[in-house]
């Protein structure tokens, strides 16, 4: 005969593994890209690579608004660089043509 007693509890249910960690929320400096990237396109750019580091190592949502801050602040300054280039050359081929008599 077992040493069991047949009106003791069952053996308890093993322990589950607790819930992983939530992520902390958006980045900060993902929406300060994308903001950035509107008013002052060069801060969107430097915020949005910082972002991107960030978000990598840390695990935090936003990654979308940190490429978005990225791609906007990069167009932005390629259409401002693109227009001072071609007022430049326009500036410079007018006065060119009026001097010529």
């Amino acid at each position: 005969m077992t040493d069991q007693n047949p009106n003791a509890y069952p053996p308890a249910a093993p322990a589950y593994a607790p819930y992983p960690a939530q992520k902390s929320g958006t980045n900060v400096l993902a929406i300060i890209a994308l903001v950035g990237a509107f008013v002052f396109p060069l801060a969107g750019v430097i915020c949005g690579h910082i972002a991107l580091g960030q978000i990598k190592r840390t695990g935090e949502s936003g990654r979308g608004l940190a490429i978005a801050g990225l791609v906007i602040g990069y167009v932005y300054i390629a259409f401002v660089v693109l227009f001072t280039v071609l007022t430049i050359v326009f500036a410079a081929s007018a006065g060119y043509s009026s001097s010529s008599y």
